[in-house]
Parts: C-alpha cells; sequence; structure tokens
C-alpha cells in the first residue's frame, strides 16, 4: 500500500479547488452579457425611459436596481417559460399588494410551492378539461339570456348600464360555479365585494404604483409617517378581501347543513367529509381565485366584443347570418353547438386577440441564472410577457391593427393564423387556468346577443357618433365607457329574451 503524505493531499485539494476556481471563472454565467435595453439613470435606472416599441425579443429594464426583463417574442417566451417552467414558476414578491394587502394567498399572486400545487390541482379537477366544463354551460347560459333582459330593459341612456349588466353577469356565472350562489338582481352584497376587491387588486399591483414595492423596508416605516397613506389603504384592501374569502365560503357550509346547497366546487370538496383546517384554507382561497381570475377577464372581453360590433357593422352582419341560418329565429344558442358556429369562433379569438385582456399578464420571477441567446437573466429577475406585443406581431399576424375574424378561417388561399388564446392565458405553470370558463362565457355572449341584438351607433343632431376606442391603464385592459344603442333585432326576439326570469321574480 501506498502511503501519502498529509502535505500531499493537501497540495492536491488546493489543486483541484484550483482548477475548479479557473474553470468556474470562465465559465461563469456573470460574464455573459445582458439582454440590450435603454441606458438608464444612475440609481433610478429605466424609470423614466421606458421604451414605448418593442427593440427586440429581449429587452433588459433597471428598474431602481431590480433587473426586469421584457419578452416580446412569442417564440422566445414559449422557449423561457414553457420549456424551463419550474424555472419561470414563481411570482415577484409585492410588498403593498401582496404581504400587505393579502392578495398574495390567491393563486394569481401566490408563491410557487406545495400550496400553490395542491390549489392548481383542485381547479383543474374542476374546471381543466372541456369535459369538465361541460357541467357549468347551463348556468353560462341561463346567466347569459339574463343579460339579455338586463340589456333590453334597462340598458340606459346611450348604453351606459351595459358595462354594469356584463359584470353582473359574470359575478353571478362565477358565484353559481364556485359557491352555488344565486345572485340577486339588486345590491348583492357578494357580487359588491368581489368588484371592490377586483378594482383594489387592480390598483394594488399596478407596476411602479408603491414605492415601498421597490424598497421593501418602507413597510416597517411607522403608519403616522407622512407618505405611508399606502398603509391605511392596503388595511382597507386586506379587510375587504378576506370578507370576499371568508363569507362565500361560510355561506356553503351554511346550505349544506340545511340541505340546500347547490353544487359547487366548494360544495364539491366539503362533501368528502371533514378537512382539516390547513386543506380548508386552501380550499377557500381557490374558490376566491376562480371569482377573481374569472370575473375581470370575462368583462373586458365581453365589452371589449360590444365596441368591435359598433366599430365593424360589416362583421355583425355576418355573424347574424351565419345564426339565422344554423340556429333561426325561434332559440338562442348553446355552447355545445358551437362547432356549427365557425364564424361566431373566430370573432371569439379576434376579440380576445385585438384587445388582449392582460397585456403585459402578470410577471414572473427568474427562480435561478439563466442564459437565452446568449445573454444572461439573472436570478431574481422580473420577467414580463409582453402579450400585447405577440398578439399584434406582424410576422405572425397580417395586419395586425385591423378587427379581421376571417384571419381565424381555413380555405383554400389561407391558413389560419396563430389561435390567440395559445399566448393570451400566459405560459408554463402559472397558465390561466380558468381559461375554459373564459373561453366559453365569451363565445355565449357573442352568440346569445348578436342573435337578438342589433348594437348600432348613437345619433346625435343627425349624426352617427363613431367611438374612439380607449382602454384604462391598468392591469386588466378594460374598454372606456362608450355611448352605443342594443335594439332588438325583432319582435320575436323580444319575445325570446322575456322568457327568462330574474332571481327573485
Amino acid at each position: 500500500m501506498i502511503a501519502i503524505s498529509p502535505e500531499t493531499v493537501a497540495y492536491g485539494a488546493l489543486f483541484v479547488a484550483g482548477v475548479m476556481l479557473v474553470k468556474r471563472l470562465l465559465t461563469s454565467r456573470r460574464r455573459l452579457p445582458l439582454p440590450p435595453g435603454p441606458k438608464g439613470w444612475p440609481i433610478i435606472g429605466n424609470i423614466f425611459d421606458m421604451p414605448q416599441e418593442a427593440a427586440g425579443g429581449l429587452i433588459y429594464l433597471n428598474l431602481f436596481g431590480q433587473p426586469a426583463i421584457v419578452v416580446n417574442d412569442a417564440s422566445i417566451a414559449a422557449a423561457m417559460l414553457d420549456k424551463k417552467s419550474v424555472m419561470y414558476a414563481d411570482r415577484p414578491a409585492l410588498v403593498v399588494g401582496g404581504e400587505v394587502a393579502g392578495f398574495n394567498q390567491g393563486v394569481g399572486l401566490m408563491h410557487y410551492g406545495d400550496r400553490f400545487r395542491e390549489s392548481r390541482r383542485m381547479m383543474h379537477r374542476h374546471m381543466g378539461s372541456r369535459s369538465s366544463m361541460e357541467k357549468f354551460y347551463g348556468a353560462e347560459e341561463l346567466e347569459t339570456h339574463r343579460l339579455l333582459r338586463r340589456i333590453l330593459e334597462r340598458q340606459g341612456p346611450d348604453g351606459k348600464n351595459v358595462p354594469r349588466h356584463i359584470r353582473l353577469t359574470a359575478g353571478a356565472v362565477i358565484l353559481m360555479i364556485s359557491h352555488g350562489y344565486a345572485v340577486k338582481e339588486k345590491d348583492d352584497y357578494f357580487v359588491h365585494l368581489a368588484e371592490e376587491t377586483l378594482s383594489n387588486f387592480a390598483e394594488a399591483i399596478t407596476p411602479g404604483r408603491f414605492l415601498a414595492d421597490t424598497f421593501p423596508m418602507l413597510r416597517y416605516v411607522p403608519d403616522w409617517f407622512p407618505g405611508t397613506e399606502w398603509k391605511q389603504a392596503a388595511k382597507v384592501w386586506r379587510d375587504m378581501l378576506y370578507k370576499g374569502v371568508d363569507l362565500p365560503h361560510e355561506y356553503v357550509k351554511q346550505q349544506m347543513q340545511a340541505e340546500n346547497a347547490v353544487p359547487s366546487f366548494t360544495s364539491m370538496y366539503l362533501e368528502q367529509g371533514k378537512l382539516s383546517e390547513e386543506k380548508e384554507v386552501v380550499l377557500k382561497w381557490t374558490a376566491s381565485s376562480i371569482m377573481g381570475g374569472g370575473a375581470d377577464t370575462t368583462v373586458c372581453a365581453s365589452y371589449t366584443f360590444f365596441l368591435t360590433m359598433l366599430l365593424h357593422p360589416e362583421v355583425q352582419k355576418k355573424a347574424q347570418q351565419e345564426l339565422d341560418a344554423v340556429i333561426g329565429p325561434d332559440r338562442l344558442p348553446t355552447i355545445k353547438g358551437r362547432s356549427q358556429l365557425p364564424y361566431i369562433d373566430a370573432i371569439v379569438k379576434e376579440v380576445f386577440r385585438w384587445n388582449p385582456v392582460g397585456p403585459l399578464g402578470i410577471p414572473h420571477s427568474a427562480g435561478e441564472d439563466d442564459v437565452h441567446d446568449g445573454y444572461l437573466i439573472p436570478k431574481g429577475s422580473i420577467i414580463i410577457p409582453n402579450i400585447w406585443r405577440t398578439l399584434h406581431d406582424k410576422q405572425t399576424y397580417k395586419k395586425p391593427f385591423e378587427f379581421k375574424p376571417e384571419r381565424f378561417l381555413a380555405s383554400e388561399k389561407q391558413q389560419p393564423e396563430t389561435d390567440p388564446r395559445e399566448l393570451l392565458f400566459g405560459f408554463g405553470r402559472r397558465v390561466c387556468p380558468g381559461q375554459l370558463l373564459a373561453d366559453s362565457g365569451l363565445f355565449i355572449t357573442c352568440a346569445m346577443v348578436l342573435s337578438v341584438f342589433n348594437i348600432e351607433k348613437v345619433i346625435e343632431n343627425g349624426v352617427q357618433i363613431t367611438p374612439k376606442p380607449e382602454f384604462v391603464d391598468e392591469v386588466v385592459n378594460h374598454p372606456k365607457l362608450f355611448k352605443c344603442s342594443v335594439k332588438p333585432r325583432s319582435e320575436q326576439a323580444v319575445s325570446i329574451i322575456k322568457s327568462v326570469d330574474f332571481v327573485g321574480d
């Protein structure tokens, strides 16, 4: 046996360590360049010089020292966020909206981990496939029929009440699905809670809205200190959020105890027997996330549909011709008949593409250093998928700023363009779990509304008023209120519309 001295072992270890260190230095990812981006200013970085136009597939921004990567290309988004889904599964930490207001308890902002995976499993089981969605078609069709009656009877001057009716309808559908709750026609408290919470959420996660999200230590500044009004606002938001989570959940438990519960997402899991405290917390926050994620999406897309029909009467007429030929004047369309209405289906896709609900989505976070196309993506970077840009890319869509449902119809002369739903609903582990609900909801809204109504421009002093498409500057891209006139197509249409009752009639 050969004897090895301690000195030899030490020198050998130092040699190996040295080789590894040299190799690490030579191959260090930190030597790689960052993606291109505007130069920025000392300390504040690119806060005041955000690029207005997409200048490449990846853009690097420095936001007060926080690295952010804007992804402008669909193939890059797929390569990073889909193919490396675990690496990019987390969300950035938000002090105000997440930790203080509590929105990080919901699936949308929840950090990636066991609880997130459990919530996603629960949602997928209940609404993750078209077969599992079929049990909700009746609720969607009933509430959309009620939407028709609301618009017929109470659209208001120049259609100003239409968005309010859309919001009520979206809330009614989702509260029925999540908690088996039938909303009241007027002043429903659960709908009020949901609407206020969604409004608070949009404000709480607006990029750059709160300095504390950039400098987390500001959360420890005393409440009385000047400039901490956000603390009081976040506490109000938190109280309302928790009411919106707890009260509908308790409603289901009370209804089950009285043996009056309508089958729902919540009742399905409660029926399995007594849940642990931890499991019940996951359940009620997951049910609340269905409400939060689905309602705003449906409202935005549905009101965008009204706007596009107003601006494009030729599209409206062509859709009505299809409905008249396939459905006829005696009944309303159904979700199961979607395959027979390819032009309506194309309108749905084009509405989603033309005004994507979440133009920048909700940012991801890089869990570790990554490299794409030779560029370093530093660990902890905020990853912003520019969904609006990918859905208006001239390389993917011909004349992308025009509203043209025909782009999604196959013919001898063309193949359908890329389905926008592949990009609209997010990427990887963060793809929207309620996308099928949003899709079927928009379809039945488009089909039912056009089967019985004409959406027309308002005439003032003998002149048609053509609205300018304008949108709110928030996380969800809602159209601003516009003037319109929604008129029944015939007396028979009026009879069909009035054949549905409201809750409490």
